[in-house]
């Protein structure tokens, strides 16, 4: 029915518009067909026209708050569609170079994958898995890295600590803490032996090491050094350079190592140090000594006496550095390694050697050193007492000797009888023994005394 009304209509449509007539297809044109067929015929000649009129004034009304509304809209639409038919054919030409490039593309991205593969073996990769590990672990890299500087902190405020106090408690913790860092320092070695940082960081910490280990033997030789600072330094010795702690097996063997040897010169390099202090003295001694020889002074020999007095200042204070010194190193050295000095009286007792060992094992260090001490003060009294003329002074000054010789005898050094060679002028020793019968009996008062006072 709309069909055969649209073929009534068409002719009218095309001659009322300019535009061309609707399609006969057309949803809209069929939907108004079918309503009109279903329409009385008084409805369409009186209330459609205007139905219609007043539709087409409400879409009038809306084109028109449309059109002020969205000019500008439209307006670059238009101007849009215009550029179409030029973008197109661009568009068109782009698409079907990008097309033509796709195979390259993909051939390019499936070789990128096959060589920058994770399994596969590239210098790049190996660049950036190096790049990132070190990004990773640069906090890590930086506490290695600040391992030396800790060290050298603490081996630096340690030894400054020391050389003030030798009881110091924050220099034990300062070189308790470099123990500690070197030892963490091996360890990394131990683990990373091929890692040429951990090697540079090892270097820089034994190098601060041996550092440490000058501290310590100069704080051997500082004066008013204590048992208890001594053994710590020993300990710490042990630790840091153990080769120097190597002790033999056989009985009179060296059992100290070598840190008994170099105890015993540092504590020589102290005394000689102290002795040292008393170069004015020894000046004056000598002094005394070129006058002594001179021929005026040989024809008065026979006067009064009327010299020595400077020498004997000197050999008064030498011998009581001697006497105090000599026993603290010795004593000080039985305390520190009493294993070294047993062996060495079981030696000197008869005790049994290894009859295989043709050569014999070295003796401890501390088994010449008295020799040595009183080597030194026996070649002192030869030079400078014989200034000394005045006989109860001389008498004075050997049993001040025969008392640093009873100091010694305790601890195994006593050289008393050796003294009886001193005076060379004296042969029968007349002088010798009066000194020493004189000693004996002061001796036996003192112990008279003592043994009343404890009864």
């Amino acid at each position: 029915m709309a069909d055969s009304l649209y073929e009534l209509l068409a002719p009218h449509l095309h001659q009322s518009s300019s535009r061309p007539p609707p399609a006969p297809n057309d949803p809209v044109t069929s939907a108004y067909l079918s309503r009109l067929t279903t329409l009385p015929l008084s409805s369409l000649t009186d209330s459609e026209p205007q139905a219609l009129a007043q539709t087409s004034h409400s879409l009038l009304l809306s084109l028109q708050a449309l059109s002020s509304r969205s000019h500008t809209a439209v307006i670059a639409s238009a101007d849009h569609l215009s550029s179409l038919q030029t973008t197109l054919p661009v568009i068109a030409e782009s698409t079907a170079r990008l097309q033509a490039a796709i195979p390259r593309l993909d051939e390019e991205a499936l070789r990128f994958s096959e060589t920058y593969n994770k399994n596969a073996e590239n210098p790049v990769l190996d660049r950036r898995r190096k790049a990132l590990l070190l990004s990773r672990n640069a906090d890590r890299l930086a506490d290695v890295l600040e391992l030396p500087t800790l060290l050298s902190s603490a081996i630096s405020s340690s030894g400054a600590t020391s050389t003030a106090s030798n009881t110091s408690s924050s220099a034990t913790v300062n070189y308790a803490s470099a123990l500690d860092l070197n030892a963490h320092i091996r360890r990394l070695h131990g683990l990373y032996p091929d890692s040429r940082l951990v090697s540079s960081v090892t270097a820089q910490a034994e190098e601060e090491m041996h550092a440490m280990a000058t501290n310590l033997i100069s704080s051997l030789k500082t004066q008013g050094l204590k048992l208890a600072a001594t053994m710590r330094t020993i300990s710490w010795l042990r630790r840091i350079a153990p080769e120097l702690d190597a002790p033999g097996s056989d009985i009179g063997s060296n059992k100290e190592g070598s840190l008994g040897a170099l105890f015993l010169v540092c504590r020589l390099a102290n005394l000689m140090s102290m002795l040292g202090a008393l170069e004015p003295l020894r000046e004056l001694a000598d002094q005394e000594s070129s006058r002594k020889d001179t021929p005026s002074t040989k024809k008065d020999a026979n006067a009064a006496w009327s010299g020595g007095q400077q020498t004997e200042r000197y050999l008064k204070r030498y011998i009581e550095i001697f006497r105090e010194q000599s026993f603290a190193i010795i004593s000080m050295f039985r305390s520190i390694f009493p294993a070294t000095s047993e062996s060495d009286l079981k030696v000197a007792n008869g005790g049994t050697k290894d009859k295989s060992d043709p050569l014999q094992p070295l003796p401890s260090s501390l088994s010449t050193f008295p020799i040595h001490l009183v080597d030194m003060l026996l070649e002192t009294l030869k030079r400078y007492l014989p200034n000394v003329q005045d006989r109860p002074t001389r008498d004075s000054l050997l049993t001040q000797v025969l008392y640093c010789a009873g100091s010694l005898g305790r601890l195994g050094g006593d050289f008393s009888m050796i003294l009886t060679f001193l005076d060379e002028e004296d042969e029968d020793g007349e002088e010798w023994v009066d000194v020493i019968r004189k000693h004996r009996v002061l001796a036996g008062k003192l112990e008279s005394m003592v043994g009343a006072r404890d009864g």
